[in-house]
């Protein structure tokens, strides 16, 4: 990875697996000699204190000894967004146009040369609602009711960022781009919001081989068919861990525990993720 830079570009789980490989890297120690390059990629805003529809929140890092740049940009639908009254204050609509990449993504593209894509948990009702955000096709709001539906939606998303990325990767030859499969949830008896829980201790205790020979996102895994964007598959192996989540023993701002089944441990799961992309790269 000398002279080059590796970037992750989604929600939490694409931050988890950059901070793992960041913690790889350093062996969990501050290291003095790495550099925070936020600046040059207008990623100086800290993950927590913006939403998703602000543009620069991440983080980027380089390596001086080797020159390798790993950096982490929060996008956690992949699309633009498009603020539809700039002057309405924090409460105005904002439009996810489903067919158009992030800009960020479109600006810095030919920068990478190890690029990992993830999108998945934000496509539902409560995150839609909260981020205010309206579903846009070709400029203009979506009248297609099945679009509407959130998972159809991050279908279509996928396959639209896929085809356009595909159509980039001849330009920049030196890219090899992954699109990372949705990393799996293991709530019980209800929804992070609702009284789910995932008190589970012991290691794979619903087995411990991946069985089935697709993946588990067959999203992910239609759209890069017949692509250059290749799948980096961490959702069946992932599942069987049930036991690696942060669970009960996280607490919010406000110091109340709170059971996240959707996040993991680190060191953790996110590792192996790792491991798995620098065997394919």
């Amino acid at each position: 990875m000398q002279d080059k830079t590796i970037a992750f570009i989604g929600d939490s789980l694409g931050r988890q697996q950059f901070q793992s490989l960041m913690c790889m890297l350093t062996g969990r120690k501050n290291s003095p000699e790495v550099e925070d390059v936020g600046n040059k990629y207008g990623i100086s805003k800290p993950y927590g204190a913006v939403h998703g529809a602000v543009k620069g929140a991440g983080w980027a890092y380089r390596f001086p000894i080797t020159n390798t740049t790993i950096l982490m940009y929060w996008s956690v639908s992949l699309c633009e967004l498009e603020p539809l009254n700039i002057t309405g204050g924090p409460t105005s609509p904002v439009a996810i146009h489903l067919d158009r990449p992030a800009p960020f993504l479109r600006q810095y593209l030919n920068q990478f040369d190890i690029l990992v894509l993830n999108t998945g948990h934000h496509w539902n009702k409560d995150k839609f609602k909260a981020n205010r955000w309206v579903m846009y096709v070709n400029g203009k709001p979506n009248k297609n009711r099945k679009l509407s539906e959130f998972w159809t939606a991050r279908n279509f998303t996928v396959h639209n960022i896929v085809k356009w990325l595909d159509s980039q990767l001849p330009l920049h030859p030196h890219i090899k781009a992954l699109f990372r499969t949705v990393s799996p949830k293991h709530f019980h008896n209800g929804d992070w919001n609702t009284g789910g829980s995932c008190d589970n201790t012991v290691p794979l205790t619903g087995g411990s081989e991946v069985l089935q020979d697709g993946s588990m996102d067959d999203t992910v895994e239609g759209a890069v068919k017949g692509t250059g964007v290749k799948i980096l598959d961490i959702t069946a192996l992932s599942d069987l861990r049930d036991e690696a989540h942060i669970s009960r023993y996280r607490r919010n701002q406000g110091g109340k525990k709170i059971n996240d089944c959707l996040h993991w441990c680190l060191p953790g799961i996110p590792d192996t993720w790792n491991e798995i992309l620098f065997a394919q790269i």
